[in-house]
C-alpha cells in the first residue's frame, strides 16, 4: 500500500504540473507572459494551447474586442457662453497588449487614463465652438411647424445660427486629440459619440419660461381669434334672423291686406246686394259681440241701436 501511494503522488504531482504548463487562447483573448513580473517573450495574440513555465511564469489576460467607455456627464460652457450638460461614450480596443500591460496594467487602469485623456478633448472641442454646432450636423431646413402660427415667422424663430463644422466633425476632432495620448498605452481609440446634451438647470429654467410664454401668447391668439369668430358668426345670424323676421312680417302684412281687401270686396258686394241684409247681420254681431245673460241695457224706444230688437218684439 505504501508503494501504491508512492506512485499516486509524483502521478499528481506530474499533472499538476502539466495543466500549470499549460494555457489557452480564444479568440477574443490575448496574453502576456510574465516571469516575476518581467515580460517573457512575444504577447500571444492568435488563439490555440500555449505553454509556460508552471509556478514561475504567469499568463495575465487582456480583452480583444471592442470594450465600453461611459464618460460621467459634465457642465460645459459653449464658444457662444451657453452652459450645458454632456454626456459621451466611446469605443476602445486593446492593440497593443505589452504597452497596455507596462502601462495601465489592466482593464480598470485603463478605464482611468480614458477618464483623464477623453474628457479634456470633449470640453476642449465643445467650448471652441458654438451650441449649434454640437446640435446639428448640417443646415437643413426643419420640417417642423406650428399649427395656427405664421410659418415664417416660425423660421425666423428656428434660425439658431449657421452650422459649419457640425456634430460629426467634433466628435472626429475629439478622437484626433484623444488618439496620439492614449496609442502609448497599447490603446486604440475607435469611435466618441455624443450621447445627449441639455440646458444646465438655470438655463433650462429660463428656456422652459420662454417657451410657456410663447405657448401662452400663441394660446391667447388663438382665443382672441376664436372670439372674434364667435362675434363675427353672432353678428351674421342675428343679421340674417332679422331678414328672415323682416321678410316674415313684410308677408304676413301682404297676406292680411290682401284677406282684407277680399274681406272688403265680398262686404262691399254682399251689402250692394242687399244692404237692409247686410246692416242686420252686422248689427246682430255687434249684439253678440255686445251683450250676454248678465248685460243689462238701457236705451230709448227710438234708439238706431235697437230697431231689431224692437221690431223682433214687435212681431
Amino acid at each position: 500500500m505504501n508503494k501504491g501511494a508512492l506512485v499516486i503522488v509524483p502521478v499528481i504531482i506530474v499533472v499538476l504540473v502539466a495543466f500549470g504548463g499549460m494555457f489557452t487562447v480564444d479568440e477574443t483573448e490575448q496574453v502576456v507572459v510574465t516571469q516575476f513580473g518581467k515580460v517573457v517573450g512575444e504577447p500571444r495574440t492568435a488563439p490555440g494551447l500555449y505553454f509556460k513555465i508552471p509556478f514561475i511564469q504567469n499568463a495575465s489576460y487582456f480583452p480583444k474586442n471592442l470594450l465600453e467607455w461611459d464618460g460621467d456627464p459634465g457642465q460645459i460652457p459653449t464658444l457662444d457662453k451657453t452652459f450645458i450638460w454632456v454626456d459621451t461614450f466611446a469605443r476602445w480596443k486593446v492593440v497593443d497588449p505589452l504597452k497596455f500591460f507596462q502601462t495601465v496594467n489592466n482593464v480598470t487602469g485603463a478605464q482611468g487614463r480614458l477618464d483623464d485623456i477623453i474628457d479634456p478633448a470633449v470640453r476642449n472641442m465643445i467650448t471652441s465652438y458654438a451650441l449649434i454646432e454640437s446640435v446639428r450636423r448640417t443646415n437643413r431646413e426643419l420640417d417642423t411647424f406650428e399649427s395656427g402660427v405664421d410659418q415664417e415667422e416660425t423660421r425666423d424663430k428656428r434660425q439658431l445660427g449657421t452650422v459649419t463644422i457640425g456634430r460629426e466633425k467634433i466628435t472626429k476632432g475629439i478622437m484626433e486629440q484623444a488618439q496620439p495620448k492614449l496609442a502609448k498605452f497599447g490603446i486604440e481609440l475607435v469611435d466618441v459619440k455624443i450621447k445627449r446634451i441639455n440646458y444646465v438647470e438655470q438655463v433650462q429654467k429660463s428656456v422652459f419660461g420662454r417657451m410657456i410664454a410663447e405657448r401662452q401668447q400663441i394660446a391667447e391668439k388663438f382665443r382672441s381669434e376664436g372670439k372674434g369668430e364667435a362675434r363675427k358668426i353672432e353678428g351674421e345670424t342675428e343679421r340674417e334672423m332679422k331678414r328672415i323676421t323682416s321678410e316674415a312680417y313684410r308677408t304676413a302684412e301682404e297676406l292680411k291686406g290682401k284677406a282684407d281687401a277680399t274681406a272688403t270686396k265680398t262686404y262691399a258686394d254682399a251689402y250692394g246686394l242687399d244692404p237692409d241684409f247686410y246692416s242686420f247681420v252686422k248689427t246682430l254681431e255687434i249684439y253678440r259681440e255686445t251683450m250676454d245673460k248678465e248685460s243689462s241695457l238701457v236705451l230709448s224706444t227710438d234708439a238706431e241701436f235697437f230697431k231689431y230688437l224692437k221690431g223682433y218684439m214687435g212681431n
